[in-house]
């Protein structure tokens, strides 16, 4: 009761000093003194509102037989039947499998990716060396991912550089590495982190610029060579970002990169190249079953929902550190 009591008069003085009732007033006040700013964030508003929200009511044609010419309200609901069919179908299993197998596979090899080369980077001393090392390391996300899947294409044929290495360290002939099944996963994993590595590592290197370098001092003072003070002092100031980060990674474990893939795969490596992104792609505008894609993607977008959710709490509850 006692505490009940102290809250309450908490909440009563915050208001009578001003806080709810002066919330307009503020608003008006920070208005009129950040009109730039505010004018400034009407388009990304606008974007997301147009992008974003509206599209959100298209989220009724995974609970209908949706037939364009009668539009979303006239159409027949058919409630979870989309689901149940996706569920029951031939290729959940291997959809949910293959989107599941590659979203990990980034996780443990994609993700660190960027961490260790900010690291690395930060140990280099020369500052045009390391410089020049960032701006190429960048380079490949700017590619287009047309252009991208070209190389990949070009470099992994039969014939290409890279079936080429493969073939002379397996004593084999060369072959077309896109054609092979097992080899699928691989190149996606290792493309990605090679376009993204560099990108990727630039909020790792602002985090590591603002270590307190008296620590590092305090540190050399004590005998700890570099190795010791990466692992006790520069590791555990970026963790914080390394974790903010992993959340939002998990959010969007079943997010795999459906262009790439629909650019790299063929129905011949289906089996461990499908995935649900693609899926749905091919059902929603290949077959115009719209019904049944938006069901799908509105299933794939739950799941993220919940990974981001479980990690969040997760990390809340271990490291104190979380996204709300």
């Amino acid at each position: 009761m006692k505490e009940k009591k102290e809250k309450k008069q908490k909440v009563i003085g915050y208001i009578e000093h001003g806080g709810i009732k002066a919330l307009p007033h503020n608003l008006a006040l920070d208005f009129k003194r950040n009109k730039v700013i505010y004018f400034l964030c009407i388009p990304i508003i606008v974007w997301y509102i147009i992008f974003h929200y509206v599209p959100m009511a298209g989220i009724v044609m995974a609970f209908e037989k949706f037939k364009p010419a009668l539009g979303i309200f006239r159409s027949k609901w058919i409630g979870f039947g989309n689901f149940v069919e996706f569920f029951k179908g031939p290729y959940f299993l291997r959809l949910l499998r293959n989107t599941a197998a590659l979203g990990i596979l980034d996780i443990i090899f994609g993700f660190p990716a960027p961490i260790i080369f900010a690291l690395l980077l930060n140990e280099v001393k020369n500052i045009k060396f390391k410089k020049v090392t960032q701006t190429i390391s960048y380079m490949p996300y700017f590619i287009s991912m047309v252009v991208v899947a070209g190389i990949i294409i070009d470099f992994t044929k039969s014939g290409g550089v890279i079936s080429n290495i493969v073939a002379s360290l397996r004593g084999t002939t060369p072959e077309n590495l896109l054609g092979n099944v097992n080899y699928f996963r691989p190149i996606f994993i290792l493309s990605g982190i090679w376009q993204g590595v560099g990108y990727g590592s630039i909020i790792y290197i602002a985090a590591l610029s603002s270590v307190d370098q008296e620590l590092y001092e305090a540190a050399v003072m004590d005998g700890a060579n570099r190795w010791k003070q990466t692992i006790h002092i520069t590791i555990p100031s970026i963790l914080p970002t390394i974790i903010m980060l992993l959340i939002m990674r998990m959010g969007s474990i079943l997010a795999v990169a459906s262009d790439k893939v629909l650019l790299l795969y063929s129905p011949g490596i289906y089996e461990k190249a499908d995935v649900i992104s693609t899926y749905v792609y091919r059902i929603g505008l290949e077959q115009a079953n719209y019904g049944l894609a938006s069901a799908v993607g509105l299933f794939n977008s739950i799941v993220g929902t919940v990974f981001l959710l479980t990690t969040n709490a997760i990390s809340k509850k271990l490291t104190e550190t979380s996204l709300f």
